[in-house]
């Protein structure tokens, strides 16, 4: 910390990184509109802009990120200022748990009340949604690989929670041994979810043409349990990053915020799969026809 300073926060020096990550966010984003639909008379399929905008925020994000480990590391992160880093952390997953409330309400929705969708002027769709799942859906058996997925994560939250416990008492070993099995559990999930959705995909469970009436379902659970993929992946990364600052000498049993943000995150996507496995895969999939 500074010498002199008589308070308890800590005030960031001048940085980059806030407007290059919003410059290069705008990129990306107008990049994406181009390589889906095409922009400024370039043709549809033009993905250098996105690419460069994703680099940036990427950059943005590595560099921002090791300068708040440089001040954690001169001291600047106070009991005040670590008291607000976790309220942060508690926060963003609090915004998590609410983006993955809106595809089970929505689920749960067509489940209950898929009978109402009946109601609609297109004998295709009334026919399709008469019962549930609807007409040409084919549901994922939940008792192979979904639970072969469940074991994996239920697994990697243990080996998650021994490498925290370790580090907290000082033993750097097995704190690497836990925090490496979690990454290896971490990215077998992701394969084994590759795995599944290339079988779906190839024996079109959701979108075939029997099942073209009834595509809300197979996007709500696409969209549920991929973005939950998404942050599986995301959350090996940031226990990679983690592994990586363990074996380079940092994290201390006093300093060790970054890893036990990361711990956090991984025991919310390990929550989250437990709803999903519960409910889109066994209890609104046991009445498939």
């Amino acid at each position: 910390m500074a010498a002199g300073v008589k308070h308890d926060y800590h005030l960031v020096n001048p940085s980059p990184w806030p407007l290059v990550g919003s410059i290069s966010a705008t990129i990306m984003a107008i990049g994406g509109v181009m390589w889906m639909k095409g922009l400024f008379g370039q043709p549809q399929g033009t993905w250098w802009l996105f690419a460069a905008g994703l680099t940036g925020v990427l950059l943005t994000m590595v560099a921002w990120w090791a300068d708040v480990v440089k001040e954690a590391n001169q001291g600047d992160h106070t009991p005040v200022v670590s008291i607000g880093l976790r309220y942060g952390m508690v926060l963003f997953i609090a915004s998590e748990v609410m983006f993955f409330v809106a595809w089970f309400w929505m689920f749960f929705e067509m489940a209950l009340f898929h009978e109402h969708r009946t109601l609609s002027s297109i004998e295709e769709v009334r026919t399709a949604w008469e019962t549930w799942p609807p007409h040409g859906v084919h549901t994922v058996p939940a008792w192979e690989l979904p639970l072969v997925n469940t074991l994996v994560l239920l697994l990697s939250g243990t080996t998650v929670t021994w490498a925290h416990h370790a580090l907290q008492q000082g033993d750097r070993k097995g704190a690497k041994i836990g925090l490496l099995l979690t990454v290896i559990l971490g990215a077998l999930f992701t394969a084994i979810q590759a795995y599944e959705y290339a079988h779906i995909f190839d024996h079109k469970y959701f979108f075939s043409e029997e099942a073209a009436n009834a595509g809300l379902y197979g996007s709500t659970f696409i969209m549920a349990t991929g973005f939950h993929g998404f942050h599986v992946l995301i959350g090996t990364i940031f226990l990679l990053v983690c592994l990586a600052r363990l074996m380079g000498g940092g994290l201390t049993p006093q300093k060790h915020f970054g890893f036990e943000a990361a711990a956090w995150y991984w025991h919310f996507v390990d929550v989250v799969w437990l709803f999903l496995f519960a409910f889109v895969y066994v209890v609104f999939a046991g009445a498939a026809h």
